[in-house]
């Protein structure tokens, strides 16, 4: 049990969930590779770690760039060996109107979301299926089971990690490799306030509930051992989880209660 002296990548590993994954599987004594667009921040990170310095990896990766991630996936299995667990955490967010929304935002929101995470996964899974062994870990959220205004290319790169990683994990099922979907509800990150704007500028504002939210560590410290456990699918949050169990129950008076919600 635990994940000591396991090799595990870490993306989105810069800020908010990531950062915490990172600190936590490091007091733990796992081998990391941590990646984010940001190398002096993945710096400031693993100087803040209380592992071995020589058990941190640092690999900038730009998720937007999917014909760098065949090297940096290379990169990352050279220098500890196969990948036993990777956390696929990195990941952009919107606020904005559909119809005021860019298609080369909703690109972005979709080859950030979807297709990177797809695409690292499958460099990583060969080794995994040779093995017979090892954990995909996908960062969704609840917005990956219901969408919100202001949120529409960002609930649709969630919805399709989901149909895709949920189709994944038949498939790897027989190799013992197991694939967990994450759905954070509102987690104190920046998330919002990185979020892409329909003209493709960055929205700039903390959203209320991420204020109001459950701090990373906390979350982390939730979702490690359940990840152990090897649930399939996880929900972690506040009260907005429920959500996903009232649109199951009552789906159209939760959708008459979400029309008149406050969202930010």
């Amino acid at each position: 049990m635990g994940f000591n002296n396991n090799v595990i990548w870490i993306t989105g590993a810069s800020s908010g969930i990531g950062e915490a994954l990172t600190y936590s599987l490091s007091r733990q004594g796992a081998k990391l590779i941590i990646s984010s667009r940001r190398e002096e921040a993945l710096q400031d990170v693993k100087s803040r770690c209380e592992g071995e310095a020589d058990d941190i990896f640092i690999l900038p990766l730009d998720l937007s760039e999917p014909d760098t991630i065949p090297d940096k996936a290379r990169q990352a299995m050279e220098r500890y060996g196969p990948i036993d667990y990777l956390f696929n955490n990195g990941g952009i967010s919107q606020r904005s109107e559909a119809v005021n929304t860019r298609m080369e935002v909703v690109r972005k929101v979709m080859e950030v979301n979807f297709f990177g995470t797809v695409a690292i996964t499958n460099e990583v899974l060969p080794s995994m299926i040779e093995r017979g062994t090892g954990n995909v870990i996908v960062t969704s959220s609840v917005m990956g089971k219901f969408g919100t205004r202001l949120r529409s290319s960002y609930a649709a790169s969630k919805h399709a990690l989901h149909g895709y990683f949920d189709s994944l994990r038949q498939e790897v099922f027989e190799h013992n490799v197991k694939v967990t979907l994450v759905c954070p509800g509102f987690i104190k990150t920046n998330v919002t306030k990185n979020a892409l704007q329909g003209d493709g500028s960055i929205h700039g504002k903390m959203g209320r509930g991420q204020e109001q939210g459950m701090e990373a560590d906390e979350f982390v410290k939730r979702l490690l051992p359940r990840i152990e456990k090897g649930q399939e699918e996880i929900y972690i949050g506040g009260k907005e989880i429920w959500g996903v169990y009232f649109k199951r129950l009552a789906p159209r008076l939760f959708y008459k209660i979400l029309r008149k919600a406050d969202v930010t």
